[in-house]
């Protein structure tokens, strides 16, 4: 079977089990087993796929049809221009939280000497690593409550040449970070679906991303409201909170830091026009 054949027997399958997008779904995983370019499957319609490569492609597609994420099957994503190995234990990276990054390493370019930052829920370790990888002369610390994430984490910043810079530590919260220790960025995208909304949230998130880094509690604030809390400790005089927001919950989560006495700098919003990224600083 010719390569233009297979995806499109492949596309009209995974648009009956209701996959978006289904033909850009089937291409990616046939670039993904050839480990060619996806473009460069446009220059090869009329090749031959060997039998072995016809049963591969039937198992990565019949995963797909199966609402598994795409990024789970082919064992990555791109965040910020780099590579991340992914798999179940982690969140998969979505576009907003590259809007926390650029903010975050900006944040840390204009600072003087040796930056410090710490991220609180790391996951993949996409946003610590990009903010080391962004930031040379930066240090990090990263937190997770998972032990498995952690080490998917630290194999993310080994591949990137990172992991010299970065400190990956497990704990809930600040229970891991050193007593006195401060910073000048605090960064975090914290679990912040509300408990009955995940069930309402499409197939591939709700069955096969990790609950833990999805549920914030009954009204989604149980996080920002420990952020708010506690966080200030553990920040310089001149440092800042910059936290991933829900939509929906943007305004109680301002309400939350305005309460624990915090000067809200901005909220940028996303290019959907959604309120998405808070930045804020300790009144002094």
């Amino acid at each position: 079977m010719k390569i233009l054949e297979v995806i499109q027997r492949s596309t009209d399958f995974l648009a009956k089990k209701g996959v978006e997008s289904p033909r850009l779904q089937v291409e990616l995983l046939l670039a993904h087993l050839l480990k060619m370019p996806r473009l460069q499957l446009y220059l090869s319609f009329e090749r031959v796929l060997t039998s072995t490569e016809l049963d591969s492609l039937r198992a990565l597609v019949q995963r797909r049809g199966q609402r598994e994420p795409l990024q789970y099957i082919v064992g990555s994503t791109s965040f910020c221009g780099l590579e991340i190995a992914l798999n179940r234990h982690a969140l998969i990276p979505r576009p907003e939280t590259e809007l926390l990054a650029e903010r975050a390493w900006t944040f840390l370019q204009n600072k003087e000497q040796e930056p410090s930052a710490l991220e609180i829920g790391t996951g993949s370790g996409c946003l610590a690593i990009t903010l080391a990888h962004r930031v040379p002369q930066a240090r990090v610390l990263a937190t997770d409550i998972s032990g498995p994430v952690l080490e998917l984490a630290k194999q993310n910043a080994e591949t990137h040449q990172v992991s010299n810079r970065i400190e990956f530590r497990q704990g809930d919260l600040f229970e891991a970070v050193p007593a006195g220790a401060q910073f000048d960025l605090i960064v975090s995208n914290p679990p912040y679906i509300p408990t009955a909304r995940i069930e309402t949230l499409e197939v591939e998130v709700r069955e096969h991303e990790p609950r833990g880094a999805l549920d914030g509690g009954k009204d989604g604030q149980d996080f920002y409201r420990h952020l708010a809390a506690e966080a200030a400790a553990y920040l310089r005089p001149e440092g800042c909170i910059m936290l991933e927001l829900d939509d929906e919950g943007a305004p109680e989560t301002r309400k939350n830091f305005l309460r624990e006495k915090w000067v809200i700098e901005s909220v940028a919003k996303d290019d959907h026009g959604h309120e998405r990224i808070l930045t804020a600083r300790p009144a002094r």
